[in-house]
């Protein structure tokens, strides 16, 4: 063989991916606060921990992805909501706790690097942060031909947060009484969809352009929703005593999730007909033949986050939301 083979002759262009790097940089860098002490690039990432009204000051972290809500994506090349997706989801999950998110740092795998789409991915990533108060502060792009079909990415998201010690969150107070005060959803936002995928394309053979009327928008549109981020509504109650726990509703629904925080001697009661789920489960439920079990099983049901509170103070909670323009609704107890 005369022909002497680079890197680019096995499906990685490093001059391509360099390129794109200078854009996702300027993305990190419209999150950053004075915090943020080193630009983007360098082989760590540096952000100083102010911990200056903070006696014990305690980092919480939480890593996830987006699932197979990207094979939508794909579908519909639509590629500026799964960042912001990725974002708030792991910004709901270390708030749980009581936690600040600090920052954020992702993780794209693609198999051939195409500099449009990163920086479609970035953006909405960048947005998320913003939005939340959250720089992103670096991360890690790996273009690897053949590992990946042609076309496809996986992403992934690290966060860290920073929570007092004798202010965290943890469900230990809960007990029976308490009442579940629920945050409504938008859609699936990031669980399921490997289901959804099988009944409206496998077996329905639906399109992502198709327009559905009940939904009042394509499927597309439906699905690619962007995972809400509860972060307003979590910091009016966090600090309040009667506040005795929290629940991001993600993968195994309600009751999967809101168990995750509750003591061992305790259930949970909830009353599946205090709330009308969104269209989009009714549909899911009907062309999919999905029995009721399963249904709460995998999905949300219009229910994004839940709020644990004392029996006694959840009119004060419904009104501090309110005030906030939060909608809640009880949605059962704690037994």
């Amino acid at each position: 063989m005369n022909k002497k083979l680079s890197y680019k002759d096995a499906g990685v262009d490093i001059r391509a991916g360099e390129e794109g790097v200078k854009e996702i940089a300027r993305l990190a860098k419209s999150t950053f606060n004075k915090n943020v002490i080193r630009d983007v690039g360098l082989f760590g990432s540096f952000f100083r921990l102010d911990t200056a009204q903070i006696k014990e000051p305690i980092l919480v972290s939480s890593v996830d992805g987006v699932g197979t809500k990207l094979k939508i994506a794909f579908m519909a090349d639509i590629h500026d909501t799964v960042g912001e997706d990725l974002v708030n989801h792991c910004v709901n999950d270390i708030m749980t706790s009581g936690a600040d998110p600090l920052f954020f740092l992702d993780y794209i795998a693609v198999s051939k690097f195409n500099q449009n789409v990163l920086v479609k991915i970035i953006e909405g990533m960048a947005r998320g942060c913003k939005k939340n108060s959250c720089a992103l502060i670096g991360g890690e792009t790996a273009e690897m031909p053949d590992f990946y079909q042609e076309g496809e990415y996986d992403i992934s998201g690290t966060i860290v947060g920073l929570v007092e010690k004798e202010k965290i969150i943890d469900g230990s107070e809960i007990k029976s009484g308490d009442l579940l005060l629920a945050l409504p959803s938008n859609g699936l936002h990031t669980n399921g969809y490997s289901l959804v995928r099988k009944i409206f394309f496998d077996i329905n053979h639906f399109r992502v352009d198709d327009y559905i009327e009940e939904l009042s928008c394509t499927l597309a549109e439906e699905l690619l929703r962007v995972h809400i981020s509860y972060q307003n509504a979590i910091n009016v109650l966090k600090d309040q005593p009667f506040l005795h726990g929290m629940s991001h509703i993600t993968g195994g629904g309600i009751v999967g999730n809101t168990n995750r925080i509750l003591p061992t001697n305790l259930k949970l009661n909830i009353n599946w007909q205090s709330w009308e789920p969104l269209e989009i489960f009714h549909l899911i439920q009907g062309i999919g033949n999905i029995a009721e079990d399963e249904m709460r099983r995998v999905f949300n049901l219009g229910v994004g986050y839940i709020f644990i509170v004392d029996n006694k103070f959840v009119d004060k909670a419904v009104n501090i939301l309110n005030n906030k323009n939060e909608h809640s609704f009880i949605i059962g107890e704690v037994n």
